[in-house]
């Protein structure tokens, strides 16, 4: 794979973040592409942009506000509140966003003769979040192919890590300090360690402080 392009779904976030420098060990060519689709922590579109410049990542911001007029939540409203119930996606889903995500991310690649879709998913800590799923993935991938008449292959690196794993591979891929130190996650809009309070924050450090006391314990 080394000799051939990819395309990485980027937000700037740690799941991103830590794929994008899984691509750049395995692909000559690797660029990113960020949406913005009036997320309500917006701060994550400047966070990726310094990322991909930071690690010399060709860049590109789609234009994706319509979603947020089909498929209102409380990522993309600030008067929503972040809630949790049983049995339900968080407040925070936003429907139809992997599926647009990924289909512009085909379409993108292939301009670029790239074949290769990387996004950070993962149905280990999915949220809940039904297009974080491993069957949505193949299938969509599936109808990708079909529909452009091309052969994509989108990985999953993340897809059954849980964020104190995909701590770990952020180690192994030398890039640990790198993501806890400049990526964005928190759905307030704070870099590294967050507000602490959002789910986001929560799942994040709580992975994070499960790796520590993993490597400490060796």
């Amino acid at each position: 794979m080394k000799k051939e392009k990819a395309i990485v779904v980027f937000s700037g976030g740690q799941d991103s973040t830590t794929c994008l420098f899984w691509a750049k060990e395995r692909f000559d060519e690797v660029i990113a592409v960020t949406f913005d689709y009036g997320q309500r922590h917006r701060l994550e579109l400047d966070c990726a942009a310094e990322i991909a410049k930071d690690l010399h990542v060709p860049h590109h911001i789609l234009d994706m506000s319509l979603l947020n007029q089909l498929a209102p939540s409380a990522l993309t409203r600030t008067d929503m509140a972040i809630t949790e119930k049983d049995g339900e996606p968080p407040s925070t889903f936003v429907e139809g966003r992997n599926l647009l995500f990924l289909s512009f991310a085909a379409v993108l690649a292939k301009q670029y003769d790239a074949r290769h879709i990387i996004t950070g998913v993962c149905e280990t800590d999915f949220s809940g979040y039904p297009d974080c799923r491993d069957v949505f993935i193949k299938s969509l991938n599936v109808t990708l192919n079909l529909s452009m008449d091309y052969s994509f292959v989108v990985h999953t690196p993340l897809m059954w890590l849980d964020k104190a794993e995909t701590w770990e591979l952020a180690d192994e891929l030398g890039a640990f300090d790198y993501v806890k130190e400049r990526t964005l996650t928190c759905y307030n809009g704070i870099k590294g360690s967050g507000c602490g309070e959002c789910p986001a924050c929560k799942l994040r450090n709580n992975g994070l402080e499960q790796y520590v006391a993993k490597k400490e314990a060796r």
